[in-house]
């Protein structure tokens, strides 16, 4: 009983630097959401155009509002969450976004961002994937220097599935939650400035 006295006074002392956690997740998205957000308004024709096509883009209505509004969403949220301005509520745009991103452009792809045969959600589309890759691995092998082409990481299959628009949304809904930390977010200085 004693020892577990001491483990739950030891993660109680672990508030001291809770903040910590809310900063990490902010800046692990900040980049995320900047380059996509960039991408966008650098080729924003390209992304109209790939918004509103049926045929082999989304196919959604209003292209141009809703091209905007996506990209608007993410460079203003990662300049938001970079700061720590208004935290809780760009997450709910954000988390918005995954979700039209997870269901338009990822669903029918499954599970997997990355083809991987050892993960629990293999479908057929990540089977091809994998037969390709080996096929693509064997050219190169043949024709190319493989060994320079790998020596900095493997050759991967993308499969494009929903999971990296679900760990997004999963992190967006935490800080959502609790919001963009003490000390190192506006946010705090601005409420604390405010209650004084």
């Amino acid at each position: 009983m004693q020892f577990l006295k001491r483990l739950q006074s030891l993660l109680d002392s672990t508030r001291a630097i809770d903040w910590l956690g809310p900063l990490v997740l902010r800046l692990y998205l900040v980049p995320v959401f900047w380059v996509t957000g960039m991408n966008k308004v650098n080729g924003f024709e390209n992304t109209v155009a790939w918004f509103g096509n049926p045929d082999w883009g989304l196919g959604m209505p209003f292209p141009e509002i809703m091209a905007f509004l996506a990209t608007a969403t993410e460079v203003a949220g990662a300049v938001m969450l970079l700061i720590g301005l208004g935290v809780r509520w760009i997450c709910i745009p954000l988390m918005f976004t995954m979700v039209v991103a997870a269901v338009t452009a990822h669903w029918e792809n499954g599970w997997q961002a990355i083809a991987d045969l050892k993960s629990p959600f293999v479908t057929e589309r990540v089977e091809g994937g994998i037969e390709r890759l080996g096929a693509a691995k064997d050219i190169l092998r043949e024709h190319g220097d493989y060994s320079w082409l790998t020596e900095n990481g493997g050759i991967a299959v993308i499969n494009n599935g929903i999971e990296f628009a679900a760990t997004f949304f999963v992190m967006l809904l935490a800080l959502f939650f609790i919001g963009g930390g003490r000390f190192v977010s506006l946010d705090y200085w601005i409420a604390r400035r405010a209650s004084s």
